[in-house]
């Protein structure tokens, strides 16, 4: 479900009925922007790339400083069952924190892609759900995704029928990044 964009909101911009596309298609379409632009932005998250379980304490190590403090409730995802769950931090260092959780002993394990560690209540969605140029962004890739699915062979041709360029490639970011500037983990972006 889309957390900053509507499917009503992205069927006005193309000017589309709900007849010709839905409105699953559409949030969708909307999901994929987000999946996009949320994780560039300043946030409370931080990528997990391995976890360990031992003597009911799980430790879950991340790919860079995380800021989580103890006493926080951590939302973990992406990671095996019981490891994606809510945890409160019991202890924290720059790179790790360990939370209680009553499971047999597991040895330290990588996971691929990474598992996500955000602070609750203080995702990218919801720190940025009512900022205006967060929502451009997002709705600026909406239209492109939309375009290449919609356009033969990804391609959009102008009114004298010659095909632009595939738009579809890491220029796609460029074309927002004035509107993102304010807003980007240079961290994130840099990795």
């Amino acid at each position: 479900m889309p957390a900053i964009v509507t499917a009503s909101q992205l069927r006005t911009v193309l000017g589309v009925s709900v007849s010709l596309y839905s409105d699953a298609y559409l949030d969708e379409i909307i999901n994929t922007s987000e999946d996009v632009i949320l994780p560039m932005l300043v946030a409370n998250v931080s990528g997990v790339e391995s976890y360990s379980l031992k003597n009911n304490v799980a430790t879950f190590v991340t790919v860079r400083e995380h800021y989580f403090v103890t006493g926080q409730s951590i939302i973990v995802t992406g990671l095996p069952a019981p490891f994606s769950a809510t945890f409160t931090v019991v202890d924290s260092a720059p790179y790790y924190f360990t939370a209680a959780l009553t499971n047999a002993d597991v040895l330290a394990r990588p996971i691929v892609p990474n598992g996500k560690a955000t602070l609750s209540g203080y995702s990218a969605a919801q720190l940025y759900a009512s900022t205006p140029a967060i929502e451009s962004a997002i709705l600026a890739v909406s239209v492109e995704v939309f375009q290449s699915r919609v356009a033969a062979g990804g391609q959009i041709e102008g009114v004298d029928f010659t095909s632009s360029p595939y738009r579809m490639g890491r220029s796609l970011t460029n074309r927002v990044s004035t509107l993102l500037m304010p807003y980007l983990d240079a961290e994130t972006v840099c990795q």
